[in-house]
């Protein structure tokens, strides 16, 4: 397959991602000391490397990897979440995906006119809701029964901020809300109960998995050749070793750079039938262990650098069961947050640490 890139909109986001046009947030090495009132304060550039698999969609988990349940109810949780889906709009497009969904599985094509209908709606929704609004939705303990449809308005969503973070053009950041929804397009022909299994999957199961990558580039027919690419690279990793091509570095397309890591965070920060959800802070730190090895590592400084601007002065669940608010951020320990709980301030650890973003009741 060409990844040889000559459209305009992708020029563009490699001049964003390669350098600093537009007032873009965006500087080189540069990562941030995150707190009350500090932003961008440059720190020295790790100089440990590492090297991980990222192999998400068959990383099931093992109990050395189970994150603790909040202790809210899921009754409680599902009705909050379920007024704040209404409040701005989410559940209209979650609704949306999931018909369209329906329509792939059967019809085997997907329309050009049903899928930017729903992107649309998703980039206006963009504009008027606030960042950190769009995070406590993704973020929030939603119904295991509405993986796909969630998982692909929520990539979407979160390729959208990471292009705004870039400092790229509205063109280019729309582009990207396409991108993050249809990437996933192709599972709408894998066997339900594949998709689903409660259980680390056998190796054939795992093959027929991978196989969604290139099933949706197939499926994009009517859709141009660099937003096809786009979504048959987003499990591409830059150490070679990712699917369905072995595509590294600068082979594998940027906007499927981008899609890769907000496809990783979803994909870990949500419960599903066979896995616990883990915390926004432990998926910053897994990401912060895969940049240079398996992701873009100037990609990741920005979204780890950026997530937690969004995150601060939010209620939390922690370990305890108690609910703290996050007052502040090491960028080299994102993990461990400094938290307020009871008019104490603390540094979390181990020991005591955040499970989950919390909405109030």
């Amino acid at each position: 397959m060409s990844t040889e890139r000559t459209d305009s909109s992708s020029q563009k986001a490699a001049a964003v991602y390669n350098g600093n046009p537009r007032g873009s947030v965006y500087s080189g090495n540069s990562r941030l000391l995150i707190g009350r009132g500090a932003r961008m304060n440059a720190v020295t550039e790790r100089n440990k490397k590492w090297n991980f698999s990222a192999e998400w969609e068959n990383s099931r988990t093992t109990p050395s990897a189970v994150i603790e349940q909040p202790v809210t109810s899921p009754s409680v949780v599902a009705d909050s979440l379920s007024e704040m889906e209404k409040t701005c709009g989410y559940d209209i497009v979650k609704n949306e995906t999931f018909e369209l969904l329906g329509e792939i599985s059967q019809k085997k094509f997907v329309r050009q006119e049903s899928l930017r209908t729903v992107s649309e709606e998703l980039s206006s929704r963009l504009e008027v809701t606030l960042p950190s609004t769009i995070l406590s939705l993704i973020n929030a303990l939603a119904p295991v029964d509405e993986y796909l449809q969630r998982h692909c308005v929520n990539v979407s969503l979160l390729n959208g901020l990471f292009g705004s973070w870039l400092g790229m053009s509205k063109r280019e950041i729309d582009n990207l809300v396409l991108i993050g929804l249809l990437h996933d397009c192709g599972k709408a022909l894998i066997p339900h109960r594949v998709l689903t299994a409660p259980r680390k999957l056998s190796i054939v199961e795992f093959e027929v998995i991978k196989m969604h990558a290139s099933n949706s580039y197939d499926l994009l027919t009517e859709f141009p050749e660099p937003l096809r690419c786009a979504a048959r690279s987003h499990h591409e990793r830059i150490s070679g070793l990712g699917y369905p091509d072995g595509l590294s570095y600068d082979e594998i397309p940027v906007e499927a750079r981008i899609t890769a890591i907000s496809d990783i965070y979803d994909a870990m920060v949500s419960q599903r039938a066979y896995k616990t959800p883990r915390s926004p802070f432990n998926i910053l730190a897994t990401l912060n262990e895969l940049r240079d090895s398996e992701l873009d590592a100037r990609l990741v400084d920005v979204f780890v650098s950026h997530m937690p601007l969004e995150l601060l002065d939010k209620p939390v669940r922690l370990s305890d069961g108690s609910v703290g608010v996050i007052r502040s951020f090491d960028p080299d320990d994102p993990e461990y947050p400094v938290v307020e709980v009871n008019d104490h301030v603390t540094k979390t650890n181990e020991d005591f640490h955040c499970t989950s973003m919390y909405i109030e009741e």
